[in-house]
Formats: C-alpha cells, structure tokens, sequence
C-alpha cells in the first residue's frame, strides 16, 4: 500500500486540515510527522512559552491521532534530513505540508523539494491551511500586493469559503517507524505564570463558546481593557489547532456587528502574511523608511528597561507590561498603547520592542507582531504614520474605572476611579504613600522630540 508523509507545522489540529485529507486519499497509510528543528531555535522563535504551549498542542495531536488509530512521529534535527529520513523508512510516495510564507518557510521548502526529488518522492504543498485566503491570491492592479488595508479587505470578504472538513475518524501509521517522546510542559522552564493550555481541545471548545456566548458584544466591547472582551484565539490561531478559515465560516453563521468585527480583525491576519510573503524583508526592515534615526546610549537603554520591566510611571502602560510578562498574552489594545509608547513617546526603535514582545507572545508570529509593530511605529502600512496615542486618554477611555490598571499595577490599588490614570498628579504624603515611579518622560515632551525627529513642524 503507498505511503504519504504529512509535515506539520503551525497547523498542529487533525480537523479541516488539506494535507491530511489529502494524504489519506485512496486508503494510503501516512506517517504524521512534526520535526523539533534546532534552526527554529537559533532563529529566535523557540521562546519558553510558545515551547510549552507547542508540547500541549504536540500531546493533543498525539492523543487525536491515537484515537483514530494513528499517533504522531516527532524527530529532532534539521527539517529537510528528518523528512526525507522518515520518507525512506516508510518507503513514501509523497509528503504532503502546509505552505509557509516567511523567508525561512519558502527556503525550507526549496530545499525540501529538491531532496525529496532525487529519492523519488513528492512534495505536495497545500495553501490556505494556516490563512483563510493565501498569500499572493488577492492582488491589486500593478502591485503583487495590498499595502492598504480596507481594499484588501473588501476583496477578501468576497472570496468564497471552503466548508471546514471534518476530521478523518481512522487512519493508520506504519508500525515500525521509531519516534521520540513527545516534549513536556513541564520540563520548560522561564514561563509566564499564568500561560494558557494549548491544543486542539482546548482550541475548539475556545472557538465554540467565543461564537454562543461572547460573539455578539465584541464589536461594542473588544476594547474595554478590564472586561477582557477579546476571543483569546489568537494563540491557537498562530499554532494551528484552529482553522483560520473554520472560525471566518463558523463566524458567519452569527449576524450582527459582533461578528462582522471578529471576522474584519481576521482578515488583518490574512493581510499582514500577503505582505510579508511580498516582502519577506519587512520582518526586520522599515516597509517605508521615515529616515528615523531612533534614540541610542545608555539614557534609551534605561527607558527600553523600564519599558520592559512595567515601570515607565504611565499605568496603563505598565499595566500592559506587566499583562504580558504574567500570562505570556496581551490584550490588543494593550499591544497598541505599550508599543505606541515605546516607539513614539519614548523614540526607541519599533524592533527592540518587537523582540521584547516575540520573547513572551504565546501567539508571536513573524507577519503580525513584526508588521503590527510596523503599523504602530508608522514605518508600515498605516496611513496616518505620525499618529501618537497618549496613554492617559487611551487608560480613560479604555479602561474608565482603572480596573485594569488596578489589576495589573497593584501599587496603585487605593487612587479610585479614573485619578489610577494621572498618580503624579499626587502631591507631599499622598504622593509618597504609592511605590510607583514617575513618568519617564512629560507627554508633551516625548510628543515634541518625536515631531522633530520626524520632521514634522
């Protein structure tokens, strides 16, 4: 009987899944592959909470597969030489993967074709696994793609949808193929306290209660800091144990406004991978250089730190920090204010921020952080690039009672109502009653060397 090796990747789930479905045509047996690659490592992204959360989604995929008759196949080493090892044990005809869009993915998948070719083995390489439309699909008129959001946006809402597929209720491994023991939460050390489970389980029971109980309040509430009215999928999302395109469908089967805003911030994540597949330099470079010449020396240093640390004297800045060190997640308003923060007020460079952020985000994807950050920083796709949020209106508007801040700022846990905001705003004992910094810097003035350097008069 023919073989087919199936390569996961970040689409770590057994329900609508391509390359399983395609990989079990005509009764094939499949070897469910995930390959622990130390270039992944060296890269920067093995951060101790995605690593935890992984081994809960490689535990989860492991029993899915078990109970239809299967298991998972993990190996350690390089991508390339594991799959063609496991494609000559098994005696494959074809492997079948999700396409991946950074730099890294499309080199790995070159490399990966060529060396299955000269074994006589296929790639087979399935798009729209991880993405509700791929990359490169949707393309405006004399460009490979969309800059702008809200034409790519129109675009992708009249692209039709796939039906998700369920998940295949048998399948068999070859029994002699060896695989390693499958990685530990709990041999992970330097995690965020309150990490949260990952898996598919975990996932669609997430996805299923979001849509009956929640879906209907976000478009009037997925901003409220304290009430924490954001679905929490983006995690799964970024590891695949939920389909992308399965929640864009399952959301249309909710009207209202709620929906429709859950599905529009879906549609961002689509468009910020079409970017980076079109420019893959943009993880690390200005997608449009402002000729920023971003503060240096040891004063930037001690401001990133305390940045870093949640102690810039801005509470909901800080409460924003703090968020993200405790849980390894971040509400995305939170993501906005704390960025807008660092690369604007305080002026230091939008990528020291994105590497604080890529080594704590359970959900750190390359596209969403990097040009999210991009977005912020105004060297991306925004259109209003010298935008600057003040952290006193936003913590007033978004988090009215200082909830959130109390919450994450305990410090400050007696200043009542909207005074958490504005604490230097305390004087003589009151003000010395509360170990809490004061502002690293005067709004005003931040808002003023950043006009400068910007050029803007």
């Amino acid at each position: 009987m023919a073989v087919a090796v199936v390569l996961f990747t970040s689409d770590l789930r057994v329900h609508d899944h391509p390359p399983l479905r395609a990989a079990l045509e005509g009764g094939r047996e499949i070897v469910p592959l995930f390959v622990r690659d130390p270039a992944v490592d060296r890269a920067g992204f093995a951060a101790p909470n995605r690593l935890a959360f992984l081994a809960d989604c490689l535990t989860d995929l492991d029993a899915s597969l078990r109970s239809r008759g299967g298991r998972l196949v993990v190996r350690t080493g390089e991508t390339v030489a594991q799959v063609c090892r496991a494609a000559r044990e098994a005696e494959a005809v074809e492997v079948h993967t999700a396409a991946g869009y950074t730099a890294f993915a499309r080199a790995r998948e070159t490399r990966l074709r060529r060396a299955l070719q000269a074994q006589g083995c296929r790639l087979l390489v399935h798009d729209a696994v991880n993405t509700v439309v791929p990359p490169g699909a949707l393309t405006p008129q004399g460009s490979d793609h969309f800059a702008v959001f809200t034409p790519y946006f129109r675009r992708w809402s009249t692209e039709p949808l796939r039906t998700p597929w369920p998940a295949p209720p048998v399948l068999r491994v070859p029994a002699l193929l060896r695989s390693e023991e499958l990685p530990k939460r709990s041999g992970q050390a330097g995690l965020s306290p309150g990490l949260a489970a990952g898996g598919e389980r975990e996932g669609r029971a997430l996805l299923r209660s979001w849509l009956s109980h929640h879906v209907g309040e976000y478009e009037e509430r997925h901003d409220d800091l304290a009430g924490d009215a954001t679905s929490r999928l983006s995690a799964h999302l970024h590891f695949g144990t939920v389909s992308a395109g399965e929640a864009v469908y399952r959301a249309h089967g909710h009207a209202g406004p709620g929906a429709a805003a859950f599905i529009r911030q879906l549609c961002w994540r689509d468009f910020h991978q079409q970017v980076l597949a079109a420019r893959p330099d943009c993880a690390g470079r200005d997608y449009r250089s402002r000729e920023d010449r971003w503060r240096r020396g040891r004063e930037a240093e001690e401001d990133l730190r305390a940045w870093k640390e949640g102690r810039t004297g801005y509470p909901v800045v800080d409460a924003a920090m703090r968020q993200l060190a405790h849980e390894g997640w971040m509400h995305n308003r939170g993501r906005l204010i704390a960025a807008s923060f660092l690369a604007k007020t305080l002026y230091v460079d939008w990528r020291e921020g994105a590497r604080h952020f890529l080594g704590l985000l359970v959900d750190g994807d390359v596209a969403n952080n990097q040009l999210n950050w991009q977005w912020v920083a105004g060297t991306g796709t925004d259109t209003r690039p010298n935008r600057v949020l003040n952290p006193v209106l936003q913590g007033r508007r978004y988090d009215p009672d200082g909830a959130y801040v109390r919450r994450w700022v305990p410090e400050l846990a007696g200043l009542d109502g909207a005074a958490v905001h504005e604490p230097w705003r305390l004087t003589g004992l009151e003000r010395a009653a509360f170990d809490y910094p004061d502002p690293l810097i005067a709004l005003t003035d931040g808002l003023a060397r950043f006009r400068h350097a910007r050029g803007i008069h």
